[in-house]
């Protein structure tokens, strides 16, 4: 089973999404979480052990949780996949943005 976090800043729009749409893929175990204070979900050091993929939205996204957690990044791979906030939860045009790019990194 992969262990995959989805990252953005408030865990409303984009992270929601992404796990919404590979909740049920095979093989796959799903979280979203915030990096900001106030997130919906905040990140916690459990999702970052649990993690083997975190997926960030933005490059500052993924510079925020090497600063916050250096001391638990390891074998994770953290991939940015470059996706701006100018989405809704569950956008069409996201949600097509994330299974173009997702699955190429995971499988």
């Amino acid at each position: 089973m992969k262990r995959i976090l989805f990252l953005c800043s408030q865990n409303k729009l984009r992270s929601p999404t992404a796990e919404s749409i590979f909740c049920n893929s095979e093989g796959w175990s799903v979280r979203s979480a915030g990096l900001n204070t106030g997130a919906e979900v905040y990140i916690s050091t459990e999702d970052v052990e649990w993690a083997e993929y975190i997926f960030v939205m933005e490059q500052a996204h993924k510079s925020k949780l090497r600063k916050k957690f250096k001391h638990l990044i390891k074998n994770q791979k953290i991939i940015c996949l470059g996706i701006p906030d100018d989405y809704e939860f569950m956008d069409q045009e996201l949600i097509d943005l994330l299974k173009s790019k997702v699955p190429n990194f995971v499988n």
